[in-house]
C-alpha cells in the first residue's frame, strides 16, 4: 500500500484548478469559474482509499458533483454562496454527505472547502471491521448532518486530521499504528455526524458466545502485535469472534475492555524503549507506539508508571 501523499500549492490557473479538483473528486465539474478571479490555496492528504482535502478558491464558482463510488462529506464556507442537495437547499456552512445523490455549490468571491472523501469500497469494510456486521451496507438516508452536535463534532475531526499532518505530528499512512487509528477516527465521524446504516449496528445485541479462552488469545495477540498498527477489529478478526463479543467477552471476564488492554500495551511498549535508550526523544517513542498527542502520553505515562517520560530511566 502507498504511503501517505501531501499536496501543497498555490495557483491562479482556471485549468489546474479544475484538473486538481477531478482528480480527486472524479464524478465532479466546475461548470463555470471565471479566469479572471481564480485564485487557489490547495492543501491535501492521500493514502489508498481516503483524502483529506482543504482549499480556499477565489472566483465566481458553479461546480456539481455526484460520487457513487466515494463517500464524501464535505463543508463549503462561502459568505455569498450556496449548496444545494438535489433540489434541496443545504443549512449554509455545514458539513454535508452524499455517495451519490447530485450535490451542486456555487458561490462569488472566496469560499473555504473541507472534505473527507472516502472510496465507497473501503469506507464498507471499514464499517464492516468496526461493527462486527460482516453484511453490513452503508447506506446514507440524508445528507445534512444530524444536528448541531453532529456538525461540530465533524469539524472538531477535520481540524484535527489536518492540523495533525500539517504539524509532522502524524500521518494517515495506514501501515503505521498512528494512521490506522486515524483514519477510523475520520471514518467513526463520518458514519456518526450523519444518519446512516452504520447507526442501526449499534442498536443489534452483542455476540455472547464468547469463553475465557478467548479473551485469553486477544490477550496474547495483542502483547505480541501491540507495536504494530493493529486495532481491536483487528483482534477479534484474529480472535475469530465479532468486535462486539469480544469487547461484551472482556466485560464479562475482566474489569478492563480491548481498547484500555491495547493502549496499555503500547504503553509498556514505550517504557521499554526509554528505558532501553536513555537519550531517546519522548515524542519520537510515543509516536512509534501511537501515541499522536505527547502531553496525552506523558499524563498516561505518569498514571500507570509514577514518573514522567523524560525523566532519568534506565531499565
Amino acid at each position: 500500500m502507498a504511503p501517505m501523499e501531501m499536496r501543497r500549492f498555490r495557483s491562479t490557473n482556471s485549468e489546474t484548478v479544475a484538473e486538481t479538483w477531478h482528480e480527486f473528486a472524479p464524478s465532479s465539474r466546475l461548470l463555470s469559474v471565471d479566469p479572471e478571479q481564480c485564485k487557489l490555496e490547495w492543501f491535501s492528504a492521500t493514502v489508498d482509499g481516503f483524502s483529506l482535502i482543504r482549499y480556499e478558491l477565489t472566483a465566481n464558482i458553479e461546480s456539481s458533483i455526484a460520487p457513487e463510488s466515494q463517500l464524501f462529506s464535505c463543508s463549503v464556507q462561502a459568505p455569498r454562496g450556496g449548496t444545494i442537495a438535489g433540489r434541496r437547499p443545504l443549512p449554509a456552512g455545514s458539513p454535508w454527505a452524499t455517495h451519490g445523490t447530485p450535490v451542486s455549490a456555487r458561490w462569488e468571491d472566496t469560499a473555504v472547502v473541507r472534505a473527507m472523501v472516502f472510496d465507497r469500497d473501503y469506507a464498507e469494510q471499514l464499517a464492516r471491521q468496526m461493527s462486527g456486521d460482516d453484511g453490513l451496507t452503508l447506506q446514507l438516508r440524508t445528507p445534512e448532518a444530524s444536528g448541531e452536535r453532529e456538525a461540530a463534532q465533524w469539524e472538531r475531526t477535520f481540524n484535527y486530521l489536518a492540523a495533525s499532518v500539517l504539524a509532522g505530528d502524524a500521518t494517515l499512512d495506514p501501515s503505521t499504528i498512528v494512521g490506522t487509528g486515524l483514519l477510523r477516527h475520520a471514518l467513526w465521524t463520518v458514519l456518526t455526524s450523519f444518519s446512516t446504516s452504520f447507526s442501526n449496528t449499534r442498536d443489534f445485541s452483542p455476540q455472547r458466545s464468547a469463553a475465557p479462552g478467548t479473551v485469553r488469545r486477544a490477550l496474547a495477540y495483542m502483547d505480541e502485535h501491540a507495536h504494530e498498527p493493529i486495532s481491536v477489529d483487528d483482534v477479534a478478526k484474529a480472535g475469530h469472534i465479532s468486535t462486539r463479543g469480544l469487547q461484551y467477552a472482556f466485560r464479562r471476564s475482566l474489569d478492563f475492555t480491548p481498547s484500555e488492554y491495547l493502549r496499555r500495551a503500547r504503553l509498556a511498549g514505550a517504557h521499554h524503549d526509554l528505558a532501553a535508550d536513555p537519550d531517546a526523544s519522548v515524542g519520537e517513542v510515543a509516536r512509534r507506539w501511537g501515541f499522536t498527542n505527547v502531553s496525552r502520553f506523558s499524563a498516561a505515562y505518569r498514571a500507570e508508571y509514577g514518573t514522567h517520560p523524560g525523566q532519568p530511566r534506565r531499565i
